[in-house]
């Protein structure tokens, strides 16, 4: 089972960046990434950049409407009123399968503001001791996953010591 992670960089450009070294651990087969994608939002900007990392996965697995309808739910229906939220809402209803629910959507927009950036990654067969050192040094914090509470409260834990 994929497991998807929403990891928020206290700056704009920690996202990026963590883009890089997560290739660098898919070359060296430390973890396999099914999708992935990211959200930056520079200072002085109304709404943050996504986009797909395709460089990583390819064409992509999950595709660019499900990172369009998650992204839209998360940063774009405030600023588009209740009307346009209703009608997402309904469409958003089917990611609940996925673990992306209300909460989530509301926990991600809480997280990423201004200045800062997240990365948005469905994963699995990581070699977590090694996928943690490559992160060691990188300010990161876990905002929301599809784990158990158990397995989420283990990588916390283990990213809270690097």
């Amino acid at each position: 089972m994929a497991t998807l992670t929403v990891w928020k960089f206290p700056t704009a450009d920690g996202a990026g960046r963590a883009e890089e070294r997560l290739e660098g651990l898919m070359k060296q087969e430390l973890v396999t990434v099914h999708d992935a994608a990211t959200g930056s939002w520079p200072e002085g900007r109304r709404s943050p950049k996504t986009r797909e990392m395709n460089s990583l996965v390819g064409a992509g697995a999950l595709g660019g409407a499900f990172w369009g309808l998650l992204f839209g739910l998360i940063f774009f229906v405030p600023l588009l009123g209740a009307a346009v939220g209703a009608a997402f809402g309904a469409l958003g209803g089917s990611m609940a399968d996925a673990g992306i629910d209300e909460d989530f959507i509301k926990s991600v927009r809480a997280e990423v503001e201004p200045g800062t950036s997240a990365l948005f990654v469905m994963t699995s067969d990581a070699v977590l001791d090694r996928v943690k050192d490559a992160f060691k040094d990188m300010p990161m914090t876990l905002i929301r996953t599809n784990l158990s509470h158990d397995q989420e409260a283990a990588l916390r834990t283990a990213f809270a010591d690097a």
